[in-house]
Formats: C-alpha cells, sequence, structure tokens
C-alpha cells in the first residue's frame, strides 16, 4: 500500500468512526471538481493548482481532478497516461462508448495529481435534452444565448453522468467524495443529488455572483446586506439563471464551505445559508535555504524595474532612482471592486503631501490590470529604443577612453583628462543627449488603449492631473496586459516584478480572499489589503500588529469613503518616511509571516470538511466526534519588541537619515532574536502521523 494512501486511512480512521469493519476506509475516492482545472481564469485555479501538492500527500493515488477539457491548455499542462484505478477506467469507458470524449492524465504541477478532462464540444450535442432534464429536476431555464451557463449544464451533466457510472460498480459502498467549486461546476452536485447518488457532495463558493455584480455597481453593500431584494437585484443584472444555479448548489451540498469571514456573512445573506466550514486560501511556501536570499532578489529585479524606467521617462529622468518607491496594483480590471478608485485619490493626495513637505523620495505606480488594447504605443517603445541606444554610446565611449588610459599608464604617465576626449567623443555624447529631448510628457499607459476615452483609470488620471509631470512626486504607468518574461518592454514575469517593487497596494471593496496580497506576503514584499478582505480579516486576527510585519490594513467596513483614502494615504506616506533599513527590517517581518499561509496549515479546513460531508452522508458508516471546525488558536504573532518601522514623531521628518543614525535608532532590533520568537508564536506544522497502535485521535485532536 503505497504510503500517502496509508495516510490517508490513518487520518480518516483518527477522526472518522467506521462502523463497518468490512468497508476499508482506504478506498474512498476524492473528486474535485472545477471549471479552472487546468483552465486558468482566476483566482480559483490558484487554489486548486497550490492546494493539489497537500491533497496528494493525503490521498495519494485517490485523488482526481475534473476539469475542461481545452486543446491549447492540455498541451503544455497535462501528461496523458490510463487510469490506475479500474473502477475510473470503466466509467470512462463507458462514456467513450457512448460518443464523449474522456481524457485523463497527469497535471504537471507540484503534486502531479490525475486529472479527468470532459470535452465539452464533443457532447454538446446533447445540451438541448440536458437542459430539459436540469429543468425538470431544478425549474431552472438556461437560456440559449448564455454560452457560459450552457457550458456549465455540459460540464455539470458529463460529471453527475461519470460519478453515477462509478458509484454504481461500488455497489452500496459509499466510496466517493465529490467536491465542487463555484455555480460553473454545481449542475453537477444538483444532478448527483437529484439521482440520489451515494456521493458525499461538498460545494464552495469563492464569491458571491450577486454579490461582485452589487459592489462592482458602487452600490453600498455591507451596510445594506439584509435589505436587497434578492430576486430583483438578479433579474435586473440578467444572471438569475445563474444566480438559482449557484443557490441551488449551497443547499442541495452535504456541505457548504466558503473561503473567508466576511465571504461566510456575505452568503448568510446573499445564499441564504450559513457555511458550515470556513476554509482560508493557502499556497505552497518554499524557503529560501539562505535567509535572506529574498532580499537579495528583491535587489537584483529591482534594478530590471529601473532599466525600465530609464526608458519610460528618457528625458525626465530629474529623479534619483536610489530613492524611487515602486507601488504596484494587479488584478482583474475591476475598477471599483478592487479599490483602484480609491488608489488613485489617495495617490493624488500623497502627491500633495510629498510635494509640499518637499521630499526628494518620488513614487512609481504600476497598474497591472489586463483591459482591451492595439499592442504597445510608440512613445513607450521608443523609450526603450532611447535607453539602449545611450547605453551603446557610454560603452563605446567608455573603452575609447580606457583604452587611452591604459596605454598612458603603461608609459608611466598620469593623462590629461581634457585631452583624453577629443571632439569626436564629445560630438557622440552630445548627440546622444540631444536624442534625449522630449517634447511631451512620459506616457501614463504602455498600450493603446481600444476605449480610450470610457477607460476608468485613464478618465480618473486625467481629473486628478497625475501626467507624469517633472513637479509630480508620484508617477503613474498603466500597464493594461499581463506581466511576461518575453515582453519587448518590462521583460519580467509577475512573481519576478512584484519582488522587484516596494509595496503592493490592493484596497478592495470586494475581496472574498484576495491572493495578491498573500503572493506579496510570502514573497517578503508589504502590501496595503482592507478588512473587507478574506485575507485582511485573516491578518486581523492572527497578528497582533500587521503594520509592523509590512500588511497595512485600510479601514473599508467602519468609514466613509472619505475617511479610508485619507487613512490609505497615511499609510503611503508613511511608508515613505521609511529609510532603507527600516523597509529591510518590514520585509524581513512580513516574509516570516508566510508560515501562516502554507496549506500545511490551512489545509486542515478542507480535511474538516471532508469528514464533515462523510458523517452527514453515510451517517450509518461514519461517525463524527460533534465539534466545531479547527482553529489556529495557535498562530499569534505579538507586536515585535524592536523599533518599528513606522518614524514616530521624534523622528526626522526626512526619510533618509545616516547610517549612524540608523545604528542607534534600530539599536534594539535583533534579528534573530526576533525570529525566533516568531517561530515559538507558530506551532510545528500540521501533519498526518502514524497513530501509536490502540490509540484512535478523536476530531478536535489536530496535531499542530
Amino acid at each position: 500500500m503505497p504510503l500517502a494512501r496509508s495516510l490517508s486511512m490513518t487520518s480518516l480512521n483518527g477522526l472518522l468512526q467506521c462502523e463497518d469493519e468490512d468497508l476499508p476506509v482506504e478506498d474512498l475516492l476524492l473528486f474535485e471538481i472545477s471549471w479552472e482545472v487546468t483552465n486558468k481564469v482566476g483566482g480559483i485555479y490558484t487554489v486548486i493548482q497550490t492546494k493539489a501538492k497537500t491533497t496528494a500527500d493525503e490521498w495519494g493515488e485517490n485523488y482526481f481532478l475534473i476539469g475542461p477539457y481545452f486543446e491549447q491548455n492540455v498541451k503544455t499542462q497535462v501528461e496523458f497516461s490510463e487510469p490506475p484505478n479500474s473502477a475510473v477506467k470503466k466509467a470512462m469507458d463507458t462514456m467513450k462508448s457512448q460518443g464523449c470524449q474522456v481524457f485523463f492524465g497527469r497535471w504537471l504541477i507540484e503534486g502531479s495529481p490525475y486529472v479527468l478532462l470532459f470535452d465539452i464540444g464533443s457532447a454538446a450535442w446533447n445540451l438541448d435534452k440536458w437542459k430539459g432534464g436540469f429543468w425538470e429536476v431544478s425549474n431552472i431555464g438556461i437560456p440559449f444565448h448564455d454560452r457560459e451557463a450552457n457550458d456549465a449544464v455540459i460540464f455539470g451533466s458529463l460529471t453527475a453522468w461519470f460519478l453515477k457510472e462509478l458509484s454504481c460498480q461500488f455497489d452500496d459502498k459509499p466510496n466517493i467524495i465529490a467536491h465542487f467549486h463555484e455555480w460553473q461546476a454545481g449542475v453537477g452536485l444538483i444532478l448527483s443529488r437529484s439521482q440520489k447518488l451515494p456521493v458525499a457532495t461538498i460545494f464552495t463558493t469563492h464569491a458571491t455572483l450577486l454579490g461582485r455584480y452589487l459592489c462592482a455597481a458602487s452600490i453600498d453593500f455591507y451596510n445594506n446586506l439584509d435589505q436587497f431584494d434578492i430576486d430583483k437585484e438578479a433579474g435586473e443584472r440578467q444572471i438569475y439563471h445563474r444566480y438559482c444555479m449557484e443557490r441551488a448548489s449551497v443547499h442541495c451540498a452535504h456541505v457548504f464551505t466558503t473561503v473567508s469571514q466576511i465571504t461566510a456573512t456575505e452568503a448568510e445573506h446573499m445564499l441564504k445559508k450559513c457555511p458550515d466550514v470556513v476554509t482560508p486560501n493557502g499556497l505552497n511556501i518554499k524557503k529560501f535555504s539562505a535567509m535572506h536570499e529574498f532580499q537579495n532578489l528583491h535587489s537584483m529585479y529591482k534594478a530590471r524595474i529601473q532599466e525600465f524606467i530609464r526608458g519610460h521617462f528618457y528625458g525626465h529622468l530629474d529623479f534619483d532612482l536610489d530613492k524611487t518607491l515602486f507601488f504596484f496594483i494587479a488584478g482583474r480590471y475591476e475598477f471599483s471592486n478592487k479599490g483602484a478608485d480609491m488608489f488613485l485619490e489617495a495617490l493624488s493626495r500623497l502627491n500633495f503631501l510629498l510635494r509640499v513637505h518637499k521630499t526628494d523620495i518620488t513614487v512609481i505606480v504600476f497598474f497591472i490590470m489586463p483591459a482591451k488594447t492595439n499592442n504597445f504605443n510608440v512613445e513607450t517603445l521608443k523609450g526603450q529604443a532611447v535607453r539602449k541606444q545611450l547605453w551603446d554610446t557610454a560603452q563605446s565611449v567608455k573603452e575609447k577612453f580606457g583604452r587611452k588610459l591604459y596605454n598612458a599608464l603603461l608609459k608611466g604617465e598620469i593623462p590629461d583628462l581634457n585631452k583624453i576626449l577629443d571632439r569626436d567623443d564629445i560630438s557622440i555624447m552630445k548627440r546622444a543627449i540631444f536624442s534625449t529631448q522630449r517634447h511631451s510628457l512620459p506616457p501614463v499607459t504602455t498600450h493603446n488603449m481600444i476605449d480610450d476615452s470610457n477607460d476608468p483609470i485613464l478618465n480618473t488620471i486625467r481629473r486628478i492631473g497625475l501626467f507624469n509631470n517633472r513637479t509630480d512626486r508620484v508617477k503613474v504607468i498603466l500597464h493594461p496586459e499581463f506581466l511576461s518574461s518575453t515582453s519587448p518592454l518590462l521583460p519580467l514575469d509577475y512573481e519576478e516584478f512584484v519582488r522587484g517593487c516596494h509595496l503592493g497596494v490592493f484596497p478592495s471593496y470586494y475581496e472574498p480572499w484576495g491572493y495578491t496580497p498573500a503572493e506579496c506576503t510570502v514573497m517578503g514584499i508589504p502590501s496595503v489589503t482592507t478588512n473587507l478582505s478574506g485575507f485582511g480579516c485573516f491578518m486581523q486576527e492572527h497578528v497582533a500588529d500587521p503594520e509592523a510585519y509590512g500588511i497595512y490594513i485600510v479601514d473599508r467596513r467602519f468609514r466613509s469613503p472619505d475617511e479610508s483614502c485619507n487613512q490609505l494615504t497615511q499609510f503611503l506616506y508613511g511608508f515613505c518616511q521609511q529609510n532603507r533599513r527600516q523597509r529591510i527590517i518590514q520585509r524581513n517581518r512580513t516574509e516570516r509571516l508566510s508560515d501562516l499561509l502554507d496549506w500545511k496549515y490551512l489545509g486542515r479546513y478542507y480535511m474538516h470538511a471532508r469528514h464533515l460531508a462523510l458523517s452527514r452522508t453515510f451517517p450509518d458508516k461514519f461517525e463524527m466526534e460533534p465539534s466545531a471546525p479547527p482553529k489556529t488558536e495557535g498562530f499569534r504573532f505579538p507586536r515585535p519588541s524592536s523599533v518599528p518601522p513606522s518614524p514616530s514623531a521624534s523622528q526626522h521628518s526626512s526619510p533618509h537619515h545616516s547610517e549612524a543614525e540608523d545604528d542607534d535608532e534600530d539599536e534594539r532590533y535583533d534579528e534573530d532574536e526576533e525570529a525566533e520568537r516568531d517561530r515559538q508564536n507558530i506551532k510545528s506544522p500540521f501533519s498526518l502521523g502514524a497513530l501509536p497502535q490502540g490509540k484512535k485521535k478523536q476530531h478536535g485532536e489536530y496535531r499542530n
């Protein structure tokens, strides 16, 4: 028996009492169903991809993911193979014999889980029949023009068909757990329950459909949660059928989960059901063998960003790049939901503060939010060409200068530096300088926008007047495309770009979890989040002084928009006042918080949901000790004892002090001592270990 399989059996035996001794618990099969398996659409892809290793370690060969087949994705992500499980193979063969294309293989990500992919197109001829069958069991009609909902019906019908063929081979033994993510997969859950399949079902909503739509409409959402006419709001937005699919999935599931407490409150009002378990999102954390390697990466990628800035601002490079901070916001182009509106307003106020206080700090802000474009604009490409030309000129003059200097030293002479550069060299350099003259301001966007006049970010930039003037201390660059290492402009992948920045700013109004600030934390980059994001609430719960650890949490729930914007401005201005040493200390602290976000800890919530589903679905086979979901009360980071990174009122107003002042200021900071204290405040990783003979763990006795 494989080790992972025996671990799965141990964990289930420890937390569940199996009353039928003839039913081996290790024969349970876990299927996780999502539209984003091997298909990157949004944040759910990150959840499933990063969680796969932890789940595969627990379930081994008994863990399968189900998703749609898209050839362009599969070519680079999936290695086809034969199913190792005979029951799975028989179910697939039955479907293939009736004209459906089903593919099986390993997803080439960490953990290499098995994937089962349904070709939606090959089964589309069944759409009308399946829509009719779905109407009969749910009274939910799907409009013919909504392609996404139609695809969801096909995908869900194929999933339910597969689970039916599979369960028929196990007689009456409960061998299957099916975990469905989001409404696109929910049809399969509804059909499975209507057919009374012996399957333990879990449904996870990562964000409610209606909640996202309402927040995008600039409605005061959280103060009016109990006031909305749900059916009317969904109908007006022409998503009533999708909303019904989501709500039916929630109420049909044996266990309903969501990703944060803030979304749990939302689900209670939008979907009329409280989640059974809150399952926070994690990441796979990889620690560097050298403790400060992430600091070295920050320095390396910051230099790459500086090269782009030299080209973008050619002719206007009258600021010191060593005193320039890089802020960024990234994600879906949801102007108000992602907080881009508040961020721009705060940048306008920050620009005013920095100019009034005559600071020598410059802030360059990147908006990495994909939109429709007509490719790069000429001025941006020209900037990078000018930068390269200047570099080539400097290199040729340097070589000539070096050769003359070398020859003079060989003769035992000190060269006349006034003569070592001849007239041709001076002319070349003057031509290079003239080539940097420009008659326009550096562009605020790197691409030609298709609908420039109606773009909300560009319109706000026009309103607040942040046009990258020489006098502006805050410069703005909109990059309406995902980052890529093959880009001719900014040749960096997203992770490399994040590591090179100083601060990620995500003042979201609607953010069920928030992977962008979580990714910043793991990479040791401070970030701004809000108490309306799942991540922000999670950090408030587990860190006594989030700001000291580089997590700035804007209050968008109990303050007016103007007060929240002022708070964000103060966070940004305070960050600008930090000196280099303070930023290094803060990055060290931020990186140590990554332990909180490891799936080794947060995977226990999904485990609890699976155990709960088994005990509810098959109460005659499995018993579970009545208990609340596992807690993370062991995770509590106290306020650091050393000098906080934010400057106090008694400190100098200048953000840059001498090295001596830095040493005096931070003399109480002992990183090793502080890091050890933090390590003791978080319990050792949760793992599934072998149990001593004759002793069973009861639910709630999680070994932390």
